[in-house]
């Protein structure tokens, strides 16, 4: 994140338009892209709360918050878990406009810019996207014990 706010900052001269979100999270997507490639040629620990997504990139699974209730907590915490397992099996073009869409609450368009392709191809990708989280969920529910 402070490498893309720098970026960011370097950059903002030439920022255009009515809505940063977009334009700051392109800057995001790029950096990290730029730094898993450079990951990928160190050599690297994995650490044990980050799963490996199959496409040389690794989902870390988020702290859940706080709850009164012991037994929601533990509930919601295998929910998450599950969700996170599910989205790190999931392709990275599919994982992203889901993540942007259902989680960042952009539109067809911001998405669009953010990830540079046309606006079918975001409807598209979103669609099967939520197909195969479907599919993938009610896979992991069936072969819980």
């Amino acid at each position: 994140m402070q490498e893309a706010m720098l970026r960011a900052l370097q950059s903002f001269g030439g920022f255009r338009g009515d809505d940063g979100k977009p334009w700051l999270l392109a800057i995001v997507r790029n950096c990290h892209r730029t730094i898993r490639k450079r990951q990928a040629n160190a050599a690297t620990v994995p650490i044990e709360e980050e799963i490996d997504t199959g496409d040389g990139g690794l989902f870390v699974t988020p702290v859940g918050a706080s709850d009164s209730n012991p037994e929601s907590t533990a509930a919601g915490n295998a929910d998450r878990r599950q969700l996170d397992l599910v989205l790190a099996t999931m392709p990275e073009a599919f994982r992203e406009v889901l993540v942007l869409r259902e989680l960042e609450e952009l539109s067809y368009r911001q998405i669009a810019d953010i990830t540079d392709v046309p606006i079918g191809t975001v409807m598209s990708r979103l669609a099967r996207a939520r197909a195969l989280l479907k599919q993938r969920w009610l896979q992991m529910e069936r072969s819980r014990p």
